[in-house]
């Protein structure tokens, strides 16, 4: 067994933190609501796409350690457009997913503090984060997602181990419903668009990546090791999750609360129904540690690659990034995204679960071009035609699920 090097050990971070900010929405809500509503016939579905998005993810650290520049450089370069079409998209979805995540982290939040309203909340846990950004921006973000990553890991086995010696709940006369049949289609599709993350989240890890690569040298083998270690850390969680979701709540008679702050608390509650009111701290803890994680890498990650994305599309010519600086301009970034999802939260607030369920969706139904995009940056180095057959499989699976949904769509419009 080949224990990690000193030099690997000072890279890690950046896939840590994609790992952070992947356990938020796609885990505790997408996944443990397959195992909830469907049991464990969705494994394999997590698992696969896990796995077939793995390659496009893979090219965003490759292109940056081979090029020394970001993927945002890269869009540029293919075509102005690729990067005006990537920060449109992004826009929307940084205000989104920030309103949505802010909102789910103050659910969790208000079942230790229940004398507090969500609202408030919100505003705590958004100055909280300003505050540790903020005040050491990209280094402190390292380190925090380590500390909260282990501890998210440590937490989901224990709860997992405590839930599988559990007797079963589910009644002999329970009939599971089907996820193949055609209404669950919206279901299956928002739970792919966040799983692990939205691919456009590629661009966010390649600007970690570049940030990383200030504060130490960073080898394509250890920038690698990084980054697998983070994401097959995050697919292992999302098959925790849908354990957890199977074992404890599939087949209870109570409804299952779908991508609202109701099932924040619903979450907790029924954990501790079955396994034992001690593991409500436990069990709530692991999910704020989710949902805060993921807070915190939406508000920096985002706010990154706007302030890239708007930096390129200003200048005339295709020249080369400069050196990566985290100044004052990121902070006012993080402000902004941070204030438009509080916006959001205090005129749309009833929306939100909707606005969840539209974001992870539009996220599925983009990712076929992200993914293409990602792949025709890498394929300009020499790629094992093994890489380039997976790749073409990733792509296969994803446009036709993609292009099934969307022709369902036009038919239900009619």
């Amino acid at each position: 067994m080949n224990l990690p090097t000193s030099s690997r050990l000072r890279a890690l971070g950046p896939g840590i933190i994609l790992a952070a900010a992947a356990v938020g929405a796609s885990h505790l809500v997408a996944s443990t609501q397959a195992g909830a509503l469907f049991g464990w016939e969705l494994w394999w579905v997590i698992l696969a796409v896990n796995v077939l998005k793995y390659p496009f993810f893979r090219f965003g650290v490759t292109y940056t350690l081979q090029n020394n520049e970001s993927l945002i450089s890269g869009y540029y370069r293919k075509g102005r457009w690729y990067l005006q079409l990537f920060t449109v998209l992004n826009v929307v979805a940084a205000v989104v997913n920030t309103a949505g995540v802010l909102l789910l982290t103050a659910s969790l939040l208000q079942w230790f503090t229940p004398q507090l309203s969500v609202t408030l909340l919100c505003w705590i846990l958004l100055l909280a984060c300003l505050f540790i950004l903020l005040a050491g921006q990209y280094r402190t973000l390292d380190r925090l997602s380590k500390w909260i990553m282990f501890s998210l890991t440590v937490a989901t086995v224990a709860a997992v181990i405590i839930a599988a010696q559990q007797p079963a709940t589910v009644s002999p006369d329970f009939v599971p419903p089907s996820p193949w049949k055609l209404s669950a289609l919206a279901f299956l599709v928002a739970m792919m668009g966040w799983m692990p993350v939205p691919i456009e989240l590629s661009a966010i890890n390649s600007l970690w990546l570049r940030s990383k690569q200030q504060l130490t040298q960073v080898t394509l083998r250890d920038g690698l090791f990084d980054f697998n270690l983070g994401y097959w850390v995050t697919a292992a969680l999302a098959l925790l999750f849908l354990a957890l979701g199977a074992m404890v709540q599939f087949g209870s008679e109570q409804p299952i609360a779908l991508a609202s702050g109701q099932f924040a608390t619903q979450f907790v509650a029924m954990y501790a129904a079955t396994i034992g009111s001690w593991s409500e701290y436990l069990v709530g803890g692991v999910a704020f540690l989710c949902m805060f994680g993921t807070t915190l890498a939406v508000l920096d990650g985002y706010a990154r690659t706007l302030r890239e994305s708007f930096r390129i599309l200003r200048r005339r010519t295709k020249t080369a990034e400069g050196k990566p600086r985290l100044n004052s301009s990121l902070r006012y970034w993080i402000i902004g995204q941070g204030l438009a999802g509080m916006a959001v939260i205090l005129f749309f607030r009833s929306a939100l679960g909707p606005m969840l369920t539209f974001a992870m969706t539009l996220a599925f139904l983009t990712t076929p071009f992200f993914a293409w995009l990602n792949y025709s940056l890498a394929r300009k180095k020499r790629l094992a035609p093994a890489m380039r057959l997976y790749a073409w499989l990733g792509l296969f699976y994803l446009a036709g699920f993609a292009l099934v949904y969307a022709v369902w769509l036009l038919l239900t419009m009619k």
